[in-house]
C-alpha cells in the first residue's frame, strides 16, 4: 500500500504555479542532484504524478522539493517536479521556491541576500531582496546556456516548413520566430499554440538531436518557445513556452529566457553585459542579463541571470492513498 501526507506551500511566479512540497521527501541516492534526479524518476515518480496531475494539480502545475545540499559548502538543493517530468533546471520554479522557502523560514542563507543552490543542471547563484517577511524579488545566475542548432528547417505535418533554432538554458528549446507559417503569438490563440506545439516539438526532437556534452541524462527538445511582439513598451521580446502535454507557461520562463538570450547572443543581437526584458503570454516580465561569456564543450555560451518575483497564495495538505482510484493522477486529453 502507498499512503502519504504532503504539506505544500502554493505560490506563483509571475503567473505560473509553483508548489513547494515541504514534507514527504523521498530519500534519494546520488552524489549530486543530477544523479538524485535519476533516482527519483526510477523509484519515486509516483509522488510527482500524484501531486502535479489532476485531481490535486492541473496541466500547468509545477513544483519542487527543497533538499539539503550534496556539498556542505552550498545552501541547499532543489529537485524540480512538474507535469512534464523532473526538469534539470526551472527558472520560475527557482524564483517561487526561494520566495516560499525564505518566507516560511525553511531556508537560511549563510549570507543574507545570497544563496548558492544545487540543481540537477549544476550550481546556481541567487540574490534576493527581502522587506520584512516578504521577498520582493529573486535574481538567479543560471548555468551556461548556448545555441545548439541555428537556422534549421523542420517539416511539421499540417503546418508546413518552419525555420527554427534550438538553444539550451537548462532545458532544450526549439525557438520559433514569426514567419510564413507562424505570424507571431499575438496572432494565434492559446488553443492554436497548444494544437501545434506537440507536433513542432516532435519534429524538432527527431531532426535536431540534443545531448548535453557534460551530462548525457539531459537530452532531447522538451520545450517549444513561440515568439512575437510584446505588449509592454519596455519589453524587448515576448514569448509563449509550451511544456508537458498541454501546458503554456504563464511566466516569461526562466530557462526559456536563458535559452533565448543564448540564441540572440550567438546571432549578434545581444552583447555581454546587456539586459533583456522578456514578456510572457499574460504580459508579466523577467529581466535577463548576459553576465559573462563562457564555453560548453568548446561551443560559445553565456552565463545569464534572470530576475523576477513570486507570491505565496495558499497552503495545502494533500493526501495520497492508493485506495483512491485516482491516487496517482490523470490527464484529460
Amino acid at each position: 500500500m502507498i499512503k502519504g501526507t504532503f504539506f505544500c506551500i502554493d505560490a506563483h511566479t509571475c503567473g505560473n504555479p509553483v508548489r513547494l512540497i515541504t514534507s514527504g521527501h523521498p530519500p534519494l541516492r546520488g552524489r549530486n542532484m543530477s544523479e538524485k534526479r535519476q533516482d527519483f524518476l526510477a523509484h519515486h515518480d509516483w509522488v510527482r504524478q500524484a501531486l502535479m496531475f489532476e485531481p490535486r494539480g492541473h496541466d500547468m502545475m509545477s513544483g519542487a522539493f527543497l533538499y539539503p545540499p550534496c556539498d556542505s559548502a552550498n545552501d541547499g538543493a532543489i529537485l524540480f517536479v512538474e507535469t512534464s517530468g523532473c526538469l534539470p533546471m526551472c527558472g520560475h520554479g527557482t524564483i517561487g521556491t526561494v520566495t516560499a522557502a525564505l518566507e516560511a523560514g525553511l531556508l537560511t542563507p549563510r549570507t543574507p541576500g545570497q544563496l548558492r543552490l544545487e540543481v540537477p543542471a549544476g550550481i546556481i547563484d541567487v540574490q534576493y531582496q527581502q522587506t520584512g517577511a516578504k521577498v520582493d524579488w529573486v535574481r538567479l545566475t543560471n548555468i551556461a546556456s548556448y545555441l545548439a542548432h541555428a537556422d534549421k528547417v523542420i517539416d511539421v505535418p499540417g503546418l508546413g516548413q518552419l525555420k527554427v533554432d534550438v538553444a539550451y538554458g537548462g532545458n532544450y528549446y526549439v525557438i520559433v520566430e514569426p514567419q510564413e507559417c507562424f505570424p507571431g503569438i499575438e496572432h494565434w490563440s492559446a488553443d492554436q499554440l497548444l494544437r501545434w506545439s506537440p507536433d513542432v516539438r516532435a519534429a524538432a526532437d527527431a531532426a535536431l538531436p540534443c545531448i548535453h556534452p557534460d551530462d548525457p541524462t539531459v537530452r532531447g527538445v522538451s520545450h517549444v518557445l513561440w515568439t512575437g511582439t510584446p505588449k509592454n513598451p519596455d519589453s524587448h521580446a515576448a514569448n509563449a513556452v509550451f511544456y508537458g502535454d498541454r501546458a503554456l507557461d504563464r511566466s516569461p520562463c526562466g530557462t526559456g529566457t536563458s535559452a533565448r538570450m543564448a540564441q540572440r547572443f550567438a546571432k549578434g543581437l545581444l552583447a555581454e553585459g546587456e539586459s533583456f526584458v522578456h514578456e510572457s503570454l499574460i504580459g508579466s516580465q523577467f529581466v535577463g542579463r548576459v553576465e559573462r561569456v563562457t564555453e560548453v564543450a568548446g561551443q560559445p555560451a553565456i552565463i545569464p541571470s534572470i530576475q523576477g518575483w513570486a507570491r505565496v497564495h495558499g497552503h495545502n495538505t494533500l493526501v495520497v492513498d492508493d485506495d483512491d482510484p485516482y491516487a496517482f493522477g490523470f490527464q484529460v486529453k
